[in-house]
């Protein structure tokens, strides 16, 4: 079959073009292992309209992922395809999976997937493939008939039949053998429009960046993330399949650096050991990789670190989040703060870059426990802090705690872009203006230090992608104006 894989467009005020799906890059994967012909349309790096790709290409399949600011992209990209042909429309990813009902209601979407996609991906085209050979005349809407088991014994669908029900099939298990996966297929995807995962790294903009997941899922549940959405049931690929897909990257297509996307990448001390040595026994080393997201602070010990840096790891990120004690344990984060500040000395010790992450506007959040982060985010002083607003995202519990005691500020799935400067909710003394004004303070108050400012600009990194990191800067901390701002002023202008 002809199998189409569509990443909709992502409106950010930040460059999002730095490596391709990862989620996309493995169904892309599993289809060609399957014997498919795959097409992929990343909207972030194309400049061919999705409706005349999808006439040029005639498709047999479609999948799209989304995540919550990309949900009502998805519909338009399944819509204009529906406009095309009449071909099965497959949706998922991180809010579809949340809420299935919601997608599966849509004209244009014939199946929701939820949480992990590639066993279900391929056991909804072997019986599509299965279908269309006794049905000739096969048309989309007959997948849907509400005489129709085909779609009954899926695991893990939600799915509107043709007489208005909707019908949600049992969880499909995680994929427990993560290493009978093939590698992200990157082939189909666009390479030389990516730029790199800088300014992560010293890369210039343009290097040749990679994604690489060692483990799926997330024993911890904390409040505020949208992983919670995903399997608790933590698995690892085993380190000889790890290092494969290192040496693939390396050898194969040029990779000049890579990021580990893994939640919690060291959740087992003893894997990431054998991972490491591996690494440096196969001189694969040489290549500098980062960890994007997270690791647990309490696992961090000088030996685990010290490993990760000689096996070419640059930079460890923490999950900070506030400098609060008491909104520590109530957001669930099982760690205190003497871990985290051990944690960063580990890796500041061992000679590794350290991230840290930083929430502004938790649930019971006030000016003084901001100022708490604020104060915490100096005193651990990584190489990049990041702050970001919270943002409540469907299937969290701060969701529920937002919508329930709170009062939503967003009025849209479009709304939940980040990085515009906007606050997202209100819950009782803390408001929007405090919020705003403590994220904004915060990113100052940690890079306009005259001792951040000079070690900034000793490194060579912030001279090499010097445009790109002004920009980045600009838009974060003065936000283009809304139209809705910039009203009164033009009126009064007029």
């Amino acid at each position: 079959m002809k199998v189409v894989l569509i990443n909709p467009k992502f409106h950010l005020p930040i460059d999002t073009r730095t490596t391709p799906h990862l989620g996309l890059a493995y169904l892309a994967a599993v289809s060609e292992r399957r014997g498919d012909e795959v097409f992929v349309y990343d909207a972030d790096v194309e400049d061919e309209p999705l409706d005349r790709f999808t006439l040029r290409v005639k498709p047999d399949l479609v999948g799209i992922t989304a995540n919550t600011p990309q949900v009502k992209q998805a519909w338009r990209a399944a819509e204009a395809i529906k406009d095309v042909w009449d071909v099965p429309v497959v949706i998922g990813g991180p809010h579809p999976s949340v809420l299935p009902d919601e997608s599966a209601c849509k004209r244009a979407i014939d199946i929701v997937v939820e949480g992990e996609g590639e066993d279900t991906w391929i056991d909804l085209s072997n019986r599509l493939e299965e279908f269309k050979r006794s049905a000739p005349r096969f048309k989309a809407a007959d997948l849907l008939d509400a005489g129709n088991a085909l779609l009954e014994s899926v695991f893990g669908i939600t799915y509107q039949t043709n007489d208005g029900k909707v019908r949600r099939n049992p969880e499909r298990p995680p994929i427990m053998d993560l290493d009978s996966l093939p590698f992200p297929a990157y082939r189909y995807f666009k390479m030389e429009r990516y730029s790199s995962l800088q300014p992560a790294t010293d890369a210039v903009d343009g290097s040749k960046s990679f994604s690489l997941l060692t483990s799926r899922g997330c024993p911890y549940r904390c409040t505020f993330c949208s992983q919670s959405i995903m399997p608790i049931k933590w698995r690892a690929r085993s380190p000889a399949n790890v290092v494969a897909e290192f040496r693939h990257l390396i050898k194969d297509l040029g990779a000049q650096e890579i990021g580990l996307l893994d939640d919690s990448a060291n959740i087992r001390t003893k894997r990431l050991h054998e991972l490491c040595d591996q690494l440096v026994a196969e001189g694969l080393n040489t290549v500098p990789w980062i960890m994007i997201n997270g690791i647990r602070a309490n696992l961090a010990d000088t030996v685990t670190l010290g490993k990760m840096k000689a096996a070419g790891c640059k930079r460890v990120a923490f999950g900070v989040e506030t400098g609060d004690e008491n909104i520590l344990i109530s957001i669930d984060k099982r760690i205190n703060h003497q871990t985290i500040r051990q944690a960063f000395k580990n890796a500041k010790k061992v000679g590794l870059e350290t991230m840290g992450f930083f929430i502004i506007g938790l649930p019971g959040d006030t000016a003084e426990t901001m100022e708490k982060t604020i104060k915490f985010a100096i005193e651990l002083d990584p190489l990049v802090a990041n702050f970001s607003m919270m943002t409540p995202y469907p299937g969290t519990t701060v969701y529920e705690i937002a919508t329930q005691k709170g009062r939503m500020l967003m009025k849209d799935w479009d709304d939940y872009v980040f990085f515009e400067g906007k606050a997202r909710y209100e819950l009782g003394d803390m408001t929007a203006e405090l919020v705003e004004r403590k994220w904004k303070e915060a990113y100052r108050r940690f890079y306009l230090r005259p001792s951040r400012v000079a070690k900034t600009l000793t490194r060579g990194a912030t001279w090499k992608n010097l445009p790109r990191t002004i920009g980045m800067a600009m838009k974060v901390v003065f936000p283009k104006p809304t139209k809705e701002e910039l009203k009164p002023i033009l009126e009064g202008a007029g």
